[in-house]
């Protein structure tokens, strides 16, 4: 008994054409005839997502964008208000400082009153002048700090009401998409379906290089029918007559010679 040669499945190659194709396009359990009408249906299902994602037109995009700026806004007052608890801990720790001079100070005055001799007293009054400078410097920093707080929190109430108006924009535009999303839910989950019915009807190379071509054209027509009797459905440039015979037969894959799309029957409309 002979043995069952098992057929060899060529790699798909993402540059071939449809022309290419036209060899293994009848090796299918549907019928040329059949194959061309789910590839037609395909294409319906498709334009028709296409028109509903029209009718979102920028707005998903604009919701993204939206939520994108009220993160980085939330992000950006998270990381101010550290920079403010910092700066908060500073002046503490500035305030210490002159308290702990102030003590130092009271020690070096108590002491100067019982200096006996000249040495000692330069270097007890080089101490004091020394902590009298420590001291202006925590001063000058607990200013400073103080200013720089004061500018924080004026970012922070500027973001706030950035924060505001963008979270009022985004509110809008969600609910603007989800009354265009809730009015085609319905027509989408039948189209999708139609879709996912169709495309699994069809072999993988050529579902590949229709939606290769869908992504290469204007208007995502990977397959059309004859316009007024002599024409591309796509490009509109004339057909031969042999190719309007060739088409109306349903028996092979016909491409345009000029775009490249798949023309299919009239008769499918």
């Amino acid at each position: 008994m002979a043995k069952k040669i098992k057929k060899v499945e060529t790699p798909i190659d993402q540059k071939e054409t449809f022309v290419s194709l036209q060899k293994n396009f009848a090796d299918s359990e549907l019928s040329v005839k059949e194959k061309l009408k789910t590839l037609y249906v395909l294409q319906l299902a498709d334009s028709a997502i296409d028109k509903i994602m029209q009718l979102r037109g920028e707005l998903p995009s604009e919701v993204e964008a939206l939520e994108n700026e009220v993160a980085d806004l939330k992000a950006k007052s998270v990381e101010i208000a550290a920079v403010v608890d910092e700066f908060t801990k500073s002046i503490s720790d500035n305030k210490q400082n002159i308290v702990d001079s102030d003590a130092q100070l009271a020690k070096y005055q108590k002491q100067i009153e019982n200096i006996t001799n000249s040495r000692e007293y330069d270097s007890i009054n080089k101490e004091i002048e020394n902590q009298g400078l420590l001291r202006q410097i925590a001063e000058k920093n607990i200013n400073d700090i103080k200013t720089e707080i004061a500018n924080r929190k004026a970012e922070l109430e500027d973001i706030k009401d950035q924060l505001s108006v963008r979270n009022d924009d985004l509110k809008a535009k969600k609910q603007e998409l989800a009354t265009i999303v809730e009015s085609t839910a319905e027509e989408e989950k039948k189209l999708q379906a139609q879709r996912k019915s169709c495309a699994s009807k069809i072999d993988e190379r050529t579902l590949s290089a229709y939606d290769r071509i869908r992504s290469s054209v204007h208007n995502h027509l990977a397959v059309v029918t004859v316009f007024n009797g002599d024409s591309c459905g796509g490009c509109f440039n004339t057909i031969t007559p042999q190719r309007l015979i060739e088409i109306a037969t349903d028996d092979k894959l016909i491409i345009c010679e000029h775009c490249g799309r798949i023309i299919v029957n009239p008769d499918f409309e």
